[in-house]
């Protein structure tokens, strides 16, 4: 059975190697149910409003299995909400999940939208956590398994051990791998986002400049 494994949430704190000066990145898990607004967790904090957060960027889900094979890579243990994750899952491939799909978690219902991409403060997180962070960012992309940014479409609550329920797949093809890829490695897989219902309007930009750049 898919569960979450773990809820996190951080508070900002002053960081120099942060591109605004402060962070909220580290995320320290909660047994306790928390509430879910339309824009994440509400006892979370999103320091960078700029870069993160918002209606589109509301829950970042990140799978423990990816966090066991990115530990086995550098000789560590990492624990839940080392990648600033809210929702530490088990259980399920949460990079084959499609875009626009739906889970019941708790009472909120949540969709799959967008996807995380890999930052200079990711990196800078991963060195003064006492991780080996060279060329970060360009392991964590070639990886392609960045994990969903979900949006809220129904408000509630949910804990560590809730079940993940996908109560809608749509009918396509386009995974969150799918969707990194266009959006890093392989931009001419971003027509195929063109009409992705659920699709969160930043990756639906690109896929639109895209297109309309193309000589015809």
């Amino acid at each position: 059975m898919p569960i979450v494994r773990s809820v996190n949430i951080g508070q900002s704190q002053p960081a120099e190697w942060a591109e605004v000066g402060a962070t909220s990145m580290e995320k320290l898990a909660t047994p306790e149910p928390v509430t879910v607004g339309a824009e994440g967790i509400v006892t979370d904090t999103q320091t960078d409003r700029r870069h993160h957060g918002g209606a589109e960027q509301a829950v970042y889900a990140f799978a423990r299995e990816d966090l066991d094979a990115w530990g086995t890579r550098l000789g560590a243990t990492f624990r839940d909400g080392q990648f600033a994750e809210n929702l530490t899952t088990e259980g399920i491939d949460i990079n084959a999940a499609l875009v626009g799909e739906q889970w019941r978690i708790g009472t909120v219902l949540l969709q799959v939208c967008s996807v995380r991409t890999p930052c200079n403060d990711f990196k800078n997180w991963m060195g003064v956590s006492g991780y080996d962070n060279a060329q970060w960012v360009k392991r964590f992309t070639a990886e392609g398994r960045p994990g969903p940014y979900l949006r809220v479409l129904e408000e509630g609550t949910l804990q560590a051990g809730d079940e993940i329920v996908v109560v809608h797949r749509p009918d396509h093809d386009i995974t969150v791998s799918t969707l990194f890829r266009a959006l890093t490695t392989d931009r001419s897989l971003l027509p195929s986002l063109i009409g992705i219902d659920g699709l969160g309007n930043k990756p639906r930009a690109a896929a639109e400049r895209y297109v309309a750049a193309k000589p015809r």
